[in-house]
C-alpha cells in the first residue's frame, strides 16, 4: 500500500487534544515535516514547553497512524517534540487578576471530606451572592465533578490577543475546573510529580477566572510536590483545613498546618474545620454518637492558638447529596446545612480580622 502525507494528516485528525478536545491537527500541533521513507513514517508535533499531555500525546499518535495507516507502519520512536517558549504568566497575568481571596482547603489525610466541604462552602458563598471559582486541585483523585453532577460537561476555550484560555464550567453559580474534564472517566492518571505541577499550572494560569470574591482551591491530601506548586504560583490569602477528629488524622493535620505556617510560606490559617464529629440518625435527630472521638480538632485549635470555624455531623444524606452531584447545603434546613452556614459566616468574620 502506498502511504502518502495525506493519509497521516487524515489519521492524526483523530487523536484530540485534552486541553480543548480539539484535533492535534486543527491545533497546528503538527509540524510541516512529515517524512515517509517505505514503511517508516516520522514528523514532529509542536506542543508547549513542558507540556503534561506530550507523551499521551505522541503515545495517541502513534496508536493512530497504526489503527488508520496501516499496523506495519514503522512509527513506534518516530515522532519528535518540538516546544514552544513557555509562557510566563507574570506577563499576562489575565487569569487572576480580579480574584479577591484565594483560598486553599487542605487535609494532609486523605478521606477526611475535605472535597464535600469545599464544595458545598463554595455554593453556601454563592448563595450570600459572592462570585466564586473552585478548582479542583486534586490532581490524581478529582472528585468536584461528580459532586456537581458534571462529569460530562467539557471547558470551551477563548481565544484572547493570540492566547488559548479555558473557559470554566459553571453550575449553581460557580466557576468550576478540574482535570477531570479533560481525562477519559475511568482512566488512572500516571504521572510523576512535574508533570502534576505542570498540569495544575496551566489549570491555574491559562483559565479566565474573571472577577471573583472567593478562589477555592481544593488541594489533593499530603504535602507534596502539588502543594508546593500551589504556593509558589498563587499568592494565596489563607488556608482551611479540614480534618475528622480522631487522633491518626489529627497527626497528619498537624503537618499540614505546619507547612502553610513555615517561616518559608507563611500562610494565615483563615480556621479549622472538623467533619464527621458525630453520628446522628435520620430516625433520631437528637442523638450524638462520637464514633471517631470527640472534639479532637477543636482541641488542636485550641493547643494551636488557631480559629476553629465549626463541626460538621455525619449523617446519611451527606453522602447521598454527594454522589447525587447536589451538594447538602442547597438544603439549609438541614443540621448539615446549618453547620456549613455556621462555618461560613466564621470564615467571612475571620477574613476581615
Amino acid at each position: 500500500m502506498a502511504i502518502y502525507p495525506q493519509l497521516i494528516i487524515d489519521a492524526l485528525r483523530k487523536v484530540r487534544y485534552p486541553g480543548n478536545n480539539k484535533d492535534i491537527v486543527t491545533n497546528e500541533m503538527l509540524e510541516d515535516d512529515i517524512r515517509i521513507e517505505g514503511n517508516k513514517v516520522s514528523f514532529s508535533l509542536i506542543l508547549k514547553a513542558n507540556d503534561p499531555f506530550a507523551k499521551s500525546l505522541v503515545k495517541a499518535a502513534e496508536q493512530a497512524i497504526l489503527t488508520y495507516v496501516g499496523e506495519d507502519i514503522d512509527i513506534k520512536g518516530n515522532i519528535s517534540i518540538k516546544a514552544l517558549p513557555a509562557p510566563n504568566p507574570m506577563l499576562n497575568p489575565r487569569s487572576l487578576t480580579h480574584i479577591k481571596h484565594k483560598i486553599a482547603i487542605s487535609s494532609a489525610k486523605g478521606g477526611v471530606g475535605k472535597s464535600t466541604v469545599s464544595s458545598n462552602l463554595a455554593v453556601a458563598l454563592a448563595n450570600k451572592g459572592y462570585k466564586v471559582g473552585l478548582l479542583d486541585a486534586d490532581i490524581y483523585g478529582p472528585s468536584i465533578p461528580k459532586m456537581f453532577d458534571i462529569e460530562e460537561e467539557r471547558p470551551t476555550v477563548e481565544v484572547i490577543d493570540g492566547k488559548d484560555w479555558i473557559v470554566p464550567v459553571e453550575k449553581m453559580g460557580i466557576k468550576i475546573l478540574s482535570i477531570a474534564f479533560f481525562i477519559e472517566k475511568d482512566n488512572a492518571i500516571i504521572w510523576r510529580g512535574a508533570m502534576a505541577s505542570n498540569a495544575l499550572k496551566q489549570l491555574i494560569n491559562d483559565t479566565l477566572w474573571g472577577d471573583l470574591d472567593f478562589f477555592l482551591i481544593d488541594l489533593p491530601p499530603g504535602t507534596g510536590d502539588v502543594h508546593l506548586t500551589l504556593l509558589q504560583t498563587i499568592d494565596l490569602n489563607g488556608a482551611i483545613i479540614v480534618s475528622t477528629p480522631q487522633q491518626v488524622a489529627l497527626l497528619d493535620t498537624v503537618k499540614g498546618i505546619n507547612m502553610f505556617l513555615n517561616e518559608k510560606i507563611n500562610i494565615p490559617i483563615v480556621g479549622l474545620i472538623e467533619n464527621m464529629s458525630w453520628f446522628t440518625p435520620a430516625e433520631l435527630p437528637n442523638n450524638k454518637y462520637y464514633i471517631f472521638g470527640k472534639e479532637g480538632m477543636k482541641n488542636l485549635a485550641e493547643n494551636m492558638k488557631l480559629p476553629f470555624l465549626g463541626q460538621i455531623p455525619i449523617v446519611q444524606s451527606i453522602c447521598e447529596s454527594g454522589d447525587s452531584g447536589s451538594p447538602i447545603i442547597i438544603n439549609e434546613n438541614s443540621i448539615v446545612g446549618t453547620s456549613f452556614d455556621t462555618i461560613t459566616e466564621n470564615i467571612l468574620r475571620n477574613l476581615k480580622k
